[in-house]
């Protein structure tokens, strides 16, 4: 929710404050750019101190810096805000995704993991719901604002996860191995020949994902309404049935990686989603049309996202997993955030809609071509 405030923001942004889209694109980049670091980072810190305190930290950070951005008076305020809470952002996820992994079943890894990145899609259609609580009561200098102090909501769950989540068997049995025989893993082991080839293609899959993904999501908004004409209430339908499609291709992601396999759900995913990216920003369809194809555009560039946590999982020995998991999905998030950016740039010398097909179609080119060079991990059991 908190990361998906911001692209309901950009139209108020770029009225009120008579923001460019190119300056638009590089609020959300720098998020994304500063969450690869984040990401990294918690790997690390969740290796060496645990996945449920590196958990609590990268929320309450992240929802912090999403209440600051609210209070911003400029651009250059703004920009920062937006950094700051990429490090908890990209922190969040690298400590979650292990944490969950190292917990599930070998046999349900893909399922829970595609029910946990479901999530996403939760907090997505809440932002887009107060979007359109908002803006509809207040005027757009405030509304915005407004938007932005919800974010806060999420620190209230360190509560919970201090309470009741407890560290994963394999990880307490791994580092009291490492004590006892004092070893300290470095953050650059993911980069030593046994584990390079799996850092730098798990690297560019990431980058392809996210590069897609952001690219459509950051942009949606403005398209719906600058160039489909509509209101914030009607693009708050169709943004509706893209959320819909989002949350079954996150659990059905899940599903299918359990039973096909992780590469082949990749592949799948990311023809479907590269396809149906570009018929729905670049063809000429009626507003009908869209609202129904919104759901497979939904349904496609988020399910993506389901079988990378349990790949990224099983890829890395549990020594490193943190900072391997964390650097190669968020290295990709970094790349790929560059992807929003592009857009704006581009949309000031085409349409808006076909520079959002053009740098789509590239990322998941670019995500199936990676996916095609992995190996396939589904059923593995993590060794201590």
């Amino acid at each position: 929710m908190d990361v998906q405030l911001y692209s309901f923001v950009i139209p108020a942004l770029l009225t009120v404050w008579g923001l460019t889209r190119a300056q638009a694109g590089t609020l959300s980049t720098a998020a994304l750019l500063v969450s690869a670091v984040g990401g990294w980072l918690a790997g690390w810190v969740a290796d060496r101190t645990g996945r449920v305190r590196t958990l609590q930290l990268a929320i309450l950070w992240f929802a912090v810096f999403s209440f600051v951005s609210g209070l911003a008076r400029n651009y250059g305020q703004l920009f920062a805000a937006r950094a700051l809470l990429g490090l908890g952002f990209g922190g969040e996820w690298a400590a979650g995704a292990v944490l969950l992994g190292e917990t599930i079943r070998p046999e349900h890894r893909g399922k829970a993991l595609g029910f946990m990145q479901a999530g996403w899609a939760v907090g997505w259609g809440a932002a887009a719901l107060l979007s359109g609580c908002f803006f509809s009561v207040f005027p757009p200098a405030l509304a915005w604002r407004a938007l932005f102090f919800t974010g806060i909501a999420p620190a209230l769950l360190v509560f919970w996860v201090r309470r009741n989540v407890e560290e994963p068997l394999v990880y307490l049995e791994t580092k009291a191995r490492l004590a006892a025989r004092g070893d300290r893993p470095s953050f650059l082991e993911i980069f030593r020949p046994g584990l390079l080839r799996i850092t730098v293609i798990g690297g560019l899959m990431g980058t392809g994902a996210q590069g897609g993904y952001f690219a459509i999501t950051t942009w949606l908004p403005s398209f719906l309404r600058a160039d489909r004409g509509l209101s914030v209430l009607d693009s708050t339908g169709y943004l509706a049935v893209l959320i819909s499609g989002a949350f079954c291709g996150y659990v059905a992601g899940g599903l299918l990686a359990d039973r096909i396999g992780r590469r082949l759900t990749f592949l799948v995913y990311a023809v479907g989603a590269g396809a149906i990216a570009v018929i729905y920003t670049t063809v000429p369809l009626d507003n009908r049309a869209m609202l129904f194809l919104g759901f497979p555009l939904g349904f496609f560039a988020s399910g993506v996202f389901s079988a990378m946590g349990p790949f990224y999982t099983e890829q890395f020995p549990t020594r490193v997993r943190g900072v391997g998991q964390g650097f190669t999905y968020n290295v990709g998030r970094a790349l790929g955030a560059l992807f929003p950016a592009l857009v704006g740039f581009l949309s000031a010398r085409m349409p808006l809609g076909h520079a959002i097909g053009l740098f789509a179609g590239i990322a998941y080119a670019v995500m199936a071509v990676a996916a095609f060079l992995l190996p396939e991990t589904r059923g593995k059991a993590l060794a201590v």
